[in-house]
């Protein structure tokens, strides 16, 4: 473990071995930094975090603030922060709220760019990358994979599918199901997110069978319940298409269409 002298741990927080904590940086009051965690300088753990392994925090990040929702009373919310993930310069991750079950959660293996911001009571899943300046309203769920373009911006209790993708600059009001690139303004479906999918290793048949899917969905004038029963007749030659239907019936706000 490193703590550099001009850094402020407090007496309660849990720095496992490993640990490296640049200069000037702050760690409040029911925190705690799993092993092999980088904290470069300047970066402020503000209460009630939980950071798993191996993660590294950028300078000026804020990371476990209180959230900035009206509601909040100060009750007792976290941060859960998984293993192997990279926050850039000015980050900000807000706790949960007790209106929203308490917790804002982070998984593995993500990539968050300079000045991205998660709201209270977030779920991100594992893989996701965000470009600089994208945001998370409170409440919104992203999948495993997805990737959001610079300055992307997703309204409260919105989800984004796995491996789906938005475009830069472009305003989330509904879902987004899974495999979906959506991109302009108004934000519309383009298409599947091809070159993602393929950098994963799905293939060639499998992106051939979701480009279809991705027409029965959006190109046919169908209902969506008739879209629905299309894909389900899928499943039996293209497996994937599986979580494209999970993604749409869970959806509460309604699939961005």
């Amino acid at each position: 473990m490193s703590i550099d002298p001009s850094s402020r741990i407090d007496p309660s927080a849990v720095i496992e071995d490993g640990v490296t904590i640049g200069p000037w940086c702050i760690v409040g009051p029911e925190v705690s930094i799993g092993a092999g965690s980088v904290i470069e300088s300047h970066v402020v753990i503000r209460s009630h975090t939980r950071i798993g392994k191996n993660n590294r925090f950028f300078q000026f990040s804020s990371i476990g603030e209180d959230p900035s929702d009206k509601k909040f009373e100060g009750e007792e919310a976290w941060l859960d922060i998984g293993d192997n993930n990279v926050f850039r310069e000015g980050v900000t991750l807000h706790r949960g709220t007790g209106f929203g079950g308490g917790l804002t959660k982070i998984g593995n293996d993500n990539l968050l760019m300079p000045y991205v911001h998660i709201a209270h009571d977030c779920v991100v899943g594992n893989n996701t990358v965000f470009a600089n300046n994208a945001g998370l309203s409170g409440h919104v769920e992203v999948d495993d994979w997805a990737i959001l373009g610079g300055y992307a911006g997703v309204n409260q209790f919105v989800k984004i599918g796995a491996h789906a993708m938005v475009g830069g600059v472009t305003h989330i009001g509904q879902d987004v199901p899974a495999y979906m690139l959506v991109s302009g303004q108004p934000a519309a479906v383009r298409s599947i997110n091809t070159v993602g999918l393929s950098r994963r290793g799905f293939s060639d048949e499998a992106i051939k069978d979701l480009r279809t899917a991705f027409k029965v969905l959006y190109k046919r004038g169908l209902s969506l319940n008739e879209a629905l029963e299309e894909l389900r007749g899928m499943l039996a030659c293209c497996p994937e298409v599986a979580a494209l239907i999970a993604s749409i019936e869970s959806s509460n706000k309604g699939i961005q269409r």
